[in-house]
């Protein structure tokens, strides 16, 4: 056998081997684009087992199974659902469970403490969820892991600088801890971060500035806490407004280092509702762990990267009245028929508490 016939036999030997054993190729979990593909709206007066259905904050897929997080500070609960893609396309979802997260005594919640925002489904049927809490009022955040059927299981343990503070120049802003959590690309541990930084680390984003770096931390399942953490750099508000604020509202790992984040930027006084959502592409493969700073103001560190994937403003023209809405959700879902991975994100409708408001579910094809 010739030289090149024993370098092609063992090539083929070798991409044979790494098939048999899943290796991926290299670049093979890069994200070239998002392709959208169509968007269902849950009627407004859409009610489930004697609830209505809104507040939607998050979203997760875990076996065949969408499960919602609903952000009633009066009953926090989370639905169950079939949401089918059929011939290419997102149906209206199938909700088929309802069930109230209860606190650590096993009981329900007194109204106000809890503030659920994100949840992700473990792959042992676990939820890990978690609530803002409502630092005005001396209510701390947490992250929690509850069984199937809501009763608490346990918690993570928080370190001090996201929690309630004495100093009004430290600790989170209100309504702006816990927004986005994420299980690790490989099933091991989760990320979480904050909707808007630390006091201590810098200024809540407006239209005119933006030094505002918030924390992607890590949570060890075997250490019960946070153990690195990576600085992200948020945008400036995309326009003007009397109230303007832009923050992280969700987070997904793809890939060791790798993740899609979601802001949504905020400015009140826009007839289109005055949302602008953006998902970047984030690498923290070379950014400064700054697990141990408490503050990063004037302190020295590499953020990680950014790069846009997708500007919603190029899909307004595809959605209800050319709404963008709070969109706060976000999942990897089935893949299609071709086998590309496909992409949902969901809005939070606020129970229309601020003026008309939808609640969008939006399928992207992953490219």
């Amino acid at each position: 056998m010739s030289i090149k016939n024993i370098f092609s036999l063992l090539f083929v030997t070798v991409v044979l081997s790494c098939k048999s054993i899943n290796i991926l190729p290299k670049n093979s979990s890069e994200i070239i684009k998002l392709n959208f593909i169509n968007e269902v709206i849950i009627p407004s007066d859409e009610m489930y087992d004697g609830a209505a259905v809104g507040g939607l904050s998050s979203i997760d897929y875990m076996d065949g199974k969408m499960y919602i997080i609903c952000d009633d500070r009066k009953d926090p609960r989370f639905y169950m659902a079939d949401i089918p893609i059929q011939s290419g396309k997102l149906q209206a979802p199938i909700f088929t469970k309802v069930v109230s997260l209860k606190d650590n005594t096993g009981l329900a919640f007194n109204a106000g403490q809890a503030n659920p925002e994100s949840l992700r489904v473990t792959v042992s049927n676990d939820i890990i969820w978690s609530s803002e809490g409502n630092i005005s009022k001396g209510i701390d955040p947490f992250i929690r892991v509850a069984s199937i059927d809501g009763n608490f299981k346990s918690a993570f343990t928080i370190p001090s600088r996201y929690l309630v503070q004495s100093n009004d120049n430290n600790g989170p802003h209100n309504n702006g801890v816990f927004e986005a959590l994420t299980r690790n690309y490989d099933n091991n541990g989760f990320w979480v971060t904050t909707e808007l930084p630390l006091k201590q680390d810098g200024i809540v984003p407006t239209a005119s500035d933006a030094n505002s770096p918030v924390r992607i931390a890590y949570i060890d399942h075997e250490r019960n806490t946070f153990t690195k953490e990576y600085a992200y750099m948020l945008d400036k508000v995309a326009r003007k407004g009397k109230l303007e604020v832009n923050g992280i509202t969700e987070i997904l790992s793809y890939d060791e280092h790798s993740f899609l984040v979601l802001e949504r930027s905020y400015a009140s006084g826009h007839e289109d509702g005055g949302n602008d959502v953006k998902i970047y592409q984030v690498s923290t493969k070379n950014a400064t762990d700054v697990n141990d700073l408490n503050s990063l103001s004037n302190s020295a560190y590499i953020p990680a990267t950014k790069k846009l994937l997708l500007d919603f403003s190029s899909v307004r023209s595809q959605l209800t009245d050319g709404i963008v809405d709070n969109i706060e959700g976000m999942t990897f879902g089935p893949n299609f028929e071709n086998g590309n991975r496909s992409l949902i994100v969901i809005s939070d409708n606020n129970f229309n508490s601020f003026g008309k408001q939808l609640s969008q579910i939006i399928l992207f094809e992953i490219k």
